[in-house]
């Protein structure tokens, strides 16, 4: 994937991201994957929803009247924002909602505490398939159908491994797109791993954030957690001044509205 569909793919991640507890968020992985294989097999349809040329709101609508009702709110709203991005090549589109449910699941495992177990047991089963050519053979054999060889996989991990291994894995070994399994391996692995290093920090302000105050505070966010912080920026009147931070469960209050409750605290005690 390069050009066009690269940035639209990093757009759409960083999308994604910001929607961490949405309803429909455990169930979007699914989803996600099954529209995937829907264009994978519909050029057709894929074309369509990745031809540039049109209109983005005559592509969203024609997403949202193919997936209304069939699908979650938050999938029909993820391939809405996903055909308004241009793609290099309509294929690019489906490699890009596969990533995206490989990322949906890795965020509700994130969420769940198993994401750590998850990366690692990604790690083990590309191992695994290096060192089996029997394993190889019947991952890659194209006569396998794509079903068959999601359920050698949920067998092969049956009670060891997380949800989001088996789902990913078992989408992903249908589905190689002529890639080597053990770089689509990898490449969930690492898409596991960066998952793992992101936070979302909730920040509530009086007034917008210039770019130069969002990544100031960006960097001393990273520093002070160890990992890569993107920021979600609310602009809320309640503030009064200052920025309100919410970190998983800590908070960082540096408010006017703040310090003017703890000062009236203190006249009062």
């Amino acid at each position: 994937m390069l050009g066009s569909s690269r940035a639209s793919l990093s757009e759409m991640s960083d999308w994604l991201d910001d929607r961490r507890g949405a309803e429909g968020l455990d169930s979007l992985a699914g989803d996600l994957f099954a529209v995937a294989d829907l264009l994978d097999r519909e050029r057709t349809l894929r074309s369509a929803l990745a031809d540039s040329g049109q209109p983005a709101d005559a592509r969203a609508g024609l997403a949202r009247s193919l997936l209304a009702g069939r699908v979650n709110a938050l999938a029909v709203e993820t391939l809405e924002q996903a055909v308004r991005h241009r793609w290099s090549h309509d294929d690019d589109l489906v490699i890009a909602l596969e990533a995206l449910g490989a990322q949906a699941s890795f965020m509700t495992a994130d969420a769940r505490g198993d994401l750590d177990a998850t990366e690692e047991e990604i790690f083990r089963f590309g191992r695994a398939v290096d060192a089996s050519a029997d394993l190889q053979m019947a991952l890659t054999d194209p006569a396998i159908s794509a079903a068959r060889k999601a359920a050698i996989v949920s067998d092969l991990l049956e009670g060891r491994s997380t949800e989001a291994t088996r789902q990913v894995l078992g989408y992903a070994v249908g589905h190689l797109h002529g890639r080597r399994i053990d770089a689509v391996v990898d490449d969930l692995a690492d898409a596991a791993a960066r998952q793992r290093q992101r936070i979302v920090a909730e920040v509530r302000v009086a007034q917008p954030m210039s770019a130069e105050q969002e990544r100031r505070l960006t960097e001393a966010l990273t520093r002070l957690k160890g990992r890569r912080v993107r920021l979600n920026v609310a602009v809320d009147p309640d503030v009064l001044g200052g920025v309100h931070v919410t970190v998983g469960d800590e908070v960082i209050d540096g408010t006017v509205a703040s310090r003017l409750e703890q000062a009236r605290r203190a006249v009062l005690g």
